[in-house]
């Protein structure tokens, strides 16, 4: 993860670019890192870092007890769980991760956008780093600002992760 992070980074900022912002990704990463230097590649990483535990621990453990239980019921009329019992609790497990790591994720992605563009943004300092972020979204949007997106994220996730754990 802390290896590819930069790659997080720059392909948040090729997204958000406006048109001929930069030639490649490694005009993007040349810019970057001369606007803020070498940090700038890991903006956002302590969130993601944290978001991580929650999320795995949450998806793997709602996963393994939803799945446990619905063998249970099968095995009790000498069945086997089908596959879309089994892609079901992938799914729901998905969710109840992603709706505790969520917040971290967006703060992650709204200071990837950041990227090497601190001078030029003109953001207060407390909506530069993690913290300060989250109180601000707190302060300005309430809780629900902190999962902006959120819809977009299940649709993408949640049948990725679901086929995956059917596969495991």
């Amino acid at each position: 993860q802390t290896v590819i992070y930069p790659l997080e980074v720059m392909k948040t900022r090729l997204a958000l670019r406006k048109t001929g912002e930069f030639k490649s990704i490694f005009d993007c990463a040349k810019k970057i890192f001369k606007a803020d230097g070498v940090k700038v590649f890991y903006k956002g990483y302590w969130p993601n870092l944290f978001g991580i535990i929650p999320y795995a621990g949450i998806d793997l453990a709602v996963y393994e007890t939803l799945k446990a239980y619905c063998v249970e019921k099968y095995v009790e009329e000498n069945r086997s769980p089908n596959a879309l019992v089994l892609l079901s609790c992938g799914t729901f497990s998905s969710c109840c991760g992603q709706l505790a790591a969520y917040p971290l994720a967006l703060i992650r992605t709204k200071l990837q956008s950041q990227a090497g563009l601190s001078g030029k943004l003109g953001l207060p300092a407390e909506q530069t780093h993690t913290l300060g972020l989250f109180r601000y979204i707190i302060r300005t949007e309430g809780l629900k600002g902190l999962y902006r997106g959120i819809v977009p994220n299940f649709c993408k996730v949640a049948p990725a992760v679901s086929i995956s754990y059917y596969v495991y």
